[in-house]
């Protein structure tokens, strides 16, 4: 028995899929007025590999849930700011590891702290109870269709 409590005018995706470029419109305003000069397709390539340095680009392609291409063009981008810079593996050639930078590093901190403002402000009327739920069912939706 089908479980969409929604109507028509009320496409699931098109919810989320606003509120989700409410935040990052909001968020790469916040990092241009810190004089952060990077977007914020950059930003989630660099947001994985400071969780974990050292990934292939095929790993950052399934992280941030991009084609090869776009990830080409991202990381080329970030080689030019000085952001990351491209390894051949050890193990196969053909693969490139990206690694972060002493630059990129030193963005870190003060990046997460804009994220971390822009979800604050996104959130500041939602009770804390609501987000719980809405994290949970947001996960139960993205594991349904993994």
């Amino acid at each position: 028995m089908p479980n969409n409590q929604f109507k028509k005018s009320e496409l699931y995706s098109f919810i989320t899929g606003k509120a989700s470029t409410a935040i990052a419109r909001r968020l790469q305003k916040n990092f241009k007025q810190s004089g952060v000069d990077i977007t914020i397709e950059q930003w989630s390539v660099l947001y994985h590999l400071w969780k974990e340095d050292g990934k292939s680009q095929q790993e950052l392609c399934n992280y941030t849930f991009r084609d090869k291409p776009s990830i080409t063009r991202l990381v080329d981008n970030l080689e030019k700011l000085n952001l990351v810079k491209r390894v051949s593996s050890k193990q196969d050639r053909r693969i490139n590891m990206i690694y972060l930078t002493q630059e990129a590093q030193t963005l870190q901190e003060q990046t997460m702290a804009l994220a971390e403002e822009t979800l604050n402000e996104a959130l500041q009327l939602v009770p804390p109870d609501q987000i719980d739920v809405c994290k949970a069912v947001l996960q139960v939706v993205y594991d349904n269709l993994k």
